[in-house]
């Protein structure tokens, strides 16, 4: 079993605020993260798929269509863009990266699906901050 790896960035706005909440609450839960004037971020997507070496390319997935597919299914959906307001799939859930991640994983196995016989997603790993991530196996 072979993982691949490719890493693509984009920036984008958000905001954390649970609506059930107190002004108080919210900001007592996400700190300066609830800011009413959003805040943002310079983020760094890390895809990893893995699978066997195709016998006539060698490559687990052709890396020049993953990212192809990561910039048109993803960071074309949320470059420059405000999470909480302009990105379609995160209408109405929580823009933590926690769910981001999760929804980003939902667009993105089936897009690779379609674009090697034989690599899988394995994990997606986004970077907030250069010291905070998440990690996702699906």
């Amino acid at each position: 079993m072979v993982y691949v790896s490719r890493k693509e960035h984009f920036n984008a706005a958000h905001r954390l605020y649970n609506p059930d909440w107190s002004k108080e609450k919210n900001v007592e839960v996400f700190g300066p993260c609830a800011n009413e004037n959003w805040h943002g971020h310079n983020f760094e997507l890390i895809v990893t798929v893995k699978g066997d070496p195709h016998p006539d390319t060698g490559f687990v997935i052709d890396l020049k269509q993953l990212s192809t597919v990561i910039k048109r299914e993803v960071v074309e959906q949320l470059d420059h863009k405000n999470i909480n307001l302009d990105v379609d799939f995160m209408k109405g859930k929580m823009a933590s990266c926690e769910i981001l991640v999760m929804e980003i994983w939902k667009i993105l196995e089936p897009a690779i699906n379609q674009i090697s016989d034989t690599g899988k997603l394995h994990s997606l790993k986004l970077y907030e901050t250069p010291r905070n991530y998440v990690e996702y196996f699906g």
